[in-house]
């Protein structure tokens, strides 16, 4: 999926009015939608130089800015592959790039790619340049920190098990969510999973319902090469998530797959209201 390329290019050499234009975000580049402005500069910051070569080497990335790896990843991605149509380019600022690549490189690596030379943060201007920055402290600091999930060894898919055993992995554990999952091939040729229902709490834990269902989405995309072993059809399936919320992160250890014949996920999961454990 992030089969890099591309070299970053300064704005010098860009005469801004003659060499370059406006045009509307295509739909193609659906992680520059909804960012605030509509229309972007081409050539871009990457030195693309037609809409083509745009969405062409943009959809390398949209599955990383889908992730949330950074509150910014979207802002820093798009102000270098969509840059607002203003009389001048403006960079993103180096702090940006250091921010977003310190939380987005991790994942990168668990796709086995590295963080690329073209966006070498080093390469961006100081704060006190006229640049995109990155939020305050001050801001983040008023704004709740949700567990986030990370890159993981996958866990087993369980397919037999009995209601006992279950419900002893439940006590071990401090949230047991179950949700619908499917794929469907992009026209890149690419997989994307889709959560198909709200999500579902067996056990609660501290995570909050109208948070989970993008957290399972982000750990689905981040740990990609699970959620692969998961849906081998693209016919929906159904699975129990169940894991432990560690130091603001959040870890799947066992995952089940929900048969409708199967009377033993069920019968656990009735069994719990009522389940002390040891």
């Amino acid at each position: 999926v992030f089969a890099l390329s591309g070299f970053l290019r300064t704005a010098t050499g860009f005469d801004i009015g003659l060499s370059t234009k406006c045009v509307v975000i295509p739909k193609e580049m659906d992680m520059c939608h909804k960012i605030g402005y509509s229309e972007m500069r081409l050539p871009n910051l990457m030195g693309h130089t037609s809409m083509a070569e745009v969405i062409l080497k943009s959809t390398t990335w949209q599955h990383l800015a889908h992730t949330d790896c950074h509150p910014h990843v979207r802002t820093f991605l798009c102000s270098l592959f969509a840059p607002i149509c203003l009389d001048t380019f403006i960079h993103p600022c180096r702090s940006m790039c250091v921010a977003v690549r310190d939380s987005c490189a991790p994942v990168l690596a668990c796709h086995g790619h590295p963080w690329p030379d073209s966006l070498d943060c080093n390469r961006f201007p100081a704060d006190e340049d006229m640049c995109l920055a990155s939020l305050t402290k001050e801001y983040t600091y008023l704004h709740k920190v949700l567990p986030k999930p990370a890159c993981q060894a996958c866990p087993a898919v369980e397919e037999f098990f009995t209601h006992r055993r279950v419900l002893e992995v439940f006590c071990d554990n401090n949230f047991a969510v179950k949700v619908k999952l499917s794929k469907k091939r992009t026209v890149f040729g690419d997989q994307e999973y889709n959560i198909e229902c709200q999500v579902e709490f067996i056990t609660q834990g501290s995570l909050l319902p109208y948070e989970t269902h993008s957290m399972i989405q982000q750990w689905l995309l981040i740990n990609e090469n699970c959620t692969q072993k998961m849906t081998l059809t693209h016919r929906p399936m159904v699975y129990l998530l169940v894991g432990n919320i560690e130091e603001g992160i959040i870890l799947v250890k066992q995952v089940y797959r929900w048969q409708r014949r199967d009377s033993q996920l069920t019968l656990a999961t009735q069994k719990w209201r009522y389940h002390k454990c040891l």
